[in-house]
């Protein structure tokens, strides 16, 4: 009875094992197909670079509607990612 107990806990650690090493493996979010209208900067919330494994560069806007694959070479998502990046520095000033 203590074998098969321990061959049952072997086998579901052995499964948990294999099904995390899998979902690690790429990456989370990558972008195949890209918004091409540019976005208005008030609609935009924040947004994220995708992983340098994806095979296309990309940038993931996420704005109040959902989420938005863009190509981070257009000038204007390089002055939308300025513009965010500006927003939420908090100031310059400090009380050394």
């Amino acid at each position: 009875m203590a074998r098969l107990t321990l061959s049952v806990v072997v086998v579901m650690l052995a499964g948990i094992a294999l099904t995390e090493g899998l979902r690690g493996v790429g990456p989370k979010k990558c972008c195949f197909r890209f918004n091409n209208k540019q976005v208005s900067k008030e609609k935009v919330v924040g947004y994220m670079k995708t992983s340098q494994r994806c095979s296309n560069p990309a940038i993931l806007l996420k704005t109040k509607a959902g989420q938005l694959c863009v190509r981070p070479s257009e000038p204007w998502v390089k002055e939308l990612i300025s513009y965010l990046d500006t927003k939420n520095t908090p100031g310059d000033t400090t009380n050394l």
